[in-house]
Parts: structure tokens; C-alpha cells; sequence
């Protein structure tokens, strides 16, 4: 039984699994399938007919290598499984392991050499269970990486009547990573700023007053003593990748957007905002397409949180998608995973957020921890460039 399913995990994770440690796991596992394979023969020629004058020794080494593997997935089922079956069934293969190891360490078991023999046993158990840690419990904790996007302005270009202008903008990604990442979701939004200055110096409680706000967001006003910053407006937001492509190790993606205003517009100021929402292609297996399920201001089903939002002037775009794990007992031992892409949009902004959940957990909002465990399992990054800002007045002059 050990043999089967060593060699059945062995054989996924060498074939499929995403990273190189992995594909290592896979191919020590198949080497101890292959190692418990001939201890079963060896077992049956210690009992029966002792041909071979080592063949109880053979059974040692293969029972014992069956005991440590088992041990070892027992831990990592109970560690992250969600399945009971598995843990029950790596429990009792581990309790039969140690009863075979100790049935047969009490027959006469022949042991040429012992310090070398105990030597290799014990180089190799530690091999293997530092390849173990290192791949179940260091790696996933690693240093994050992730790409960087840059945002740059062109030169504004009048119409041809002179009632409207336009501002090219240029996005770029780049990956100097050594990983691939899935793009899950990608959005470009332009805001308008009204920015009146005042005729004198405003008063310390304005300033506070500005203070107050940043708390409260991320994209906070300065501390100005003349300038008087008005919320921002949306001006437009747009898609600037597609979704469900991925960007390769130290591959680089750019496009250029348009931006279009009237000439007369209220806006002193316009901020340029670049963002996307991406998963490491070493961390999760995305099933494509990612399709598009609902809309928070229609009939399709969508989280209570969403319509709480769209309540409250936030409307969102809803993809989903199945995600697999990227090593096979993980693949097995765990529910069914999807994500969900929320593509969301407002008087005051857009964004582009992706949530990892099982099916029916869609409405429970996760705690803090839990979001961390996740984003880290998974390896989902959220990439946010901007404000990049540029003052109009040159070209409303023109006018």
C-alpha cells in the first residue's frame, strides 16, 4: 500500500509540480515506492526461503524507509489536510511501518558493516527530511517577490478645434523576479482634482483638519498652506492587461493609455493610478479561462459584502476561476480552491482585488491571520502605482 501511493505522488509531483524542490520531493518519493517494492520481496525471502543472505537486511532498510515517509505525510495531512481519509490512511500505514520495522529487526537480520550501514541510513533520513522541511515549511515563508509597474506622462495634444485635449500615458511591468506570475486582474484610473489656492495663509485647524483624513486612506492630501485639496473624481478607469495572462521571469510588458479631457474642464489637476492583482506561478495552478460571473448592481449572485458595497457607491465586476494546489498530496488532502477577482469602481476611484476561498466561504470575512496565510500560501500580490500627478494649468492656458 505504501508502495502504490509513494509511487502515485512520486510520479505527479515529478511530472507536475511547479518548482524544483518539488519535482525533487517527487523523485525521492518514487526512489522509496521502489525502495519498499523490493523490501516486499525481500521480506518474503527472509521468511521463506533465505536465498539471498542480505535479504533481511534489504526488509530493514525498505520498512524503515516506509516508517520515515509515512511519518513524515502523516505530519503534513495533519498540518494542512482537510481531508480525513488521508490522515487515517497515513496513520495506519505508519503504525503498520513501525510494527514491520520492529517485527523484523527481531529475526536474525544479518548486518554487514553496522557503523556504515547506520552511517547511510542516517545521511539519508536527514537529506531527506531537510528536503521535507525546506519545501513544507521554509519555503512557503520566504521573502515575497514581486514585479514593479512605472507610470510616465507624454506630452498633451490639443484637438484640432481646441475644445479638448489629450494625455498619453504609458504603463509598464516588469518581472526581475525569478518566478512567472498569473495576471488576475488589471485596471488603469485617471482622477480629477480641484485645487484652489487660497487668497491667505490657512489656519493651523485646516491643517489639522487635512490630518484628520489620513487615517482613513492611503492617498491623503499634503499639509498645504495655500492649496485646498478637493476630494478627487473619477475621470475614467479602463482594463490595461488582460486577464488570465502571465508575465514570465524577467519579462516586461508596457501599453499606452489616452486620457481625454475637455479643455474647459473644472479640474486643476489630474492623478494617474496603475494597478494589478497577481498570483506566483510556482504557488498555484490557475484553470482557465477566468470567467466573468456577475455584476453587484445586477441579479447574478454575488457576496453580501459586494452589495453592501455597491450600496454605498462602489460598484464591482466579479471573474472567478479554479485554482489547483501545486504539489500533488496537497492537491489531494485539500478542498477545492477558487478565486475571485473583484474589479471594483466608484465616484472616487477604481481597484482590483482577488480573494482564494472554498466554495460556500465567499460571504465569511477572513481575520487578518487568515488573509496573511493565504496571500502567502498563494502567493497573491497586489501591485498599486500612483498617484502620478500633473497640474493642467499649461494646458488650459491654451484655450
Amino acid at each position: 500500500m505504501t508502495t502504490l501511493l509513494l509511487a502515485r505522488f512520486g510520479l505527479m509531483d515529478f511530472v507536475h509540480d511547479l518548482t524544483f524542490v518539488g519535482r525533487l520531493t517527487g523523485a525521492v518519493l518514487l526512489v522509496v515506492s521502489f525502495t519498499t517494492l523490493v523490501s516486499v520481496a525481500a521480506v518474503l525471502d527472509h521468511w521463506m526461503r533465505q536465498s539471498f543472505p542480505y535479504s533481511g537486511l534489504v526488509a530493514l532498510i525498505g520498512t524503515f524507509a516506509a516508517l520515515l515517509t509515512n511519518a513524515m505525510l502523516l505530519a503534513e495531512t495533519l498540518k494542512d489536510g482537510e481531508s480525513a481519509a488521508y490522515p487515517t490512511l497515513f496513520g495506519v500505514l505508519t503504525a503498520g511501518s513501525a510494527y514491520a520495522v520492529f517485527a523484523v529487526w527481531r529475526t536474525s537480520v544479518v548486518i554487514p558493516a553496522p557503523k556504515r550501514v547506520a552511517a547511510a541510513v542516517i545521511v539519508s533520513s536527514v537529506i531527506a527530511i531537510a528536503n521535507f522541511g525546506y519545501q513544507n515549511l521554509f519555503q512557503p515563508y520566504q521573502r515575497q517577490t514581486q514585479p514593479l509597474i512605472t507610470v510616465s506622462m507624454g506630452k498633451a495634444v490639443l484637438s484640432k478645434d481646441r475644445t479638448a485635449f489629450a494625455l498619453p500615458v504609458d504603463i509598464t511591468i516588469r518581472n526581475h523576479s525569478d518566478v512567472g506570475f498569473y495576471v488576475l486582474g488589471a485596471e488603469f484610473h485617471a482622477m480629477g482634482k480641484q485645487v484652489p489656492l487660497s487668497p491667505k495663509d490657512r489656519l493651523r485647524q485646516q491643517w489639522r483638519a487635512d490630518a484628520e483624513q489620513w487615517p482613513n486612506s492611503w492617498d491623503v492630501n499634503p499639509l498645504s498652506r495655500r492649496e485646498i485639496h478637493q476630494p478627487g473624481e473619477l475621470v475614467e478607469a479602463k482594463p490595461w492587461m488582460p486577464q488570465g495572462i502571465w508575465i514570465e521571469s524577467n519579462d516586461t510588458y508596457a501599453t499606452r493609455v489616452v486620457v481625454q479631457l475637455p479643455i474647459n474642464t473644472p479640474y486643476d489637476q489630474v492623478a494617474f493610478y496603475a494597478t494589478a492583482s497577481l498570483a506566483r506561478k510556482d504557488r498555484l495552478v490557475l484553470q482557465p479561462p477566468l470567467d466573468f460571473v456577475a455584476y453587484s448592481w445586477g441579479r447574478g449572485k454575488v457576496p453580501r459584502w459586494v452589495k453592501e458595497q455597491q450600496r454605498g457607491g462602489l460598484d464591482s465586476l466579479l471573474y472567478h476561476a479554479r485554482v489547483h494546489e501545486n504539489n500533488a498530496l496537497d492537491e489531494h488532502t485539500r478542498d477545492p480552491r477558487y478565486i475571485t477577482v473583484y474589479w471594483q469602481f466608484g465616484t472616487h476611484g477604481a481597484s482590483v482585488h482577488s480573494f482564494i476561498r472554498r466554495k460556500g466561504e465567499e460571504n465569511r470575512i477572513f481575520t487578518p491571520a487568515e488573509d496573511r496565510e493565504v496571500l502567502s500560501r498563494y502567493g497573491l500580490v497586489d501591485l498599486i502605482t500612483g498617484p502620478v500627478e500633473r497640474t493642467l494649468w499649461d494646458i488650459k492656458s491654451q484655450r
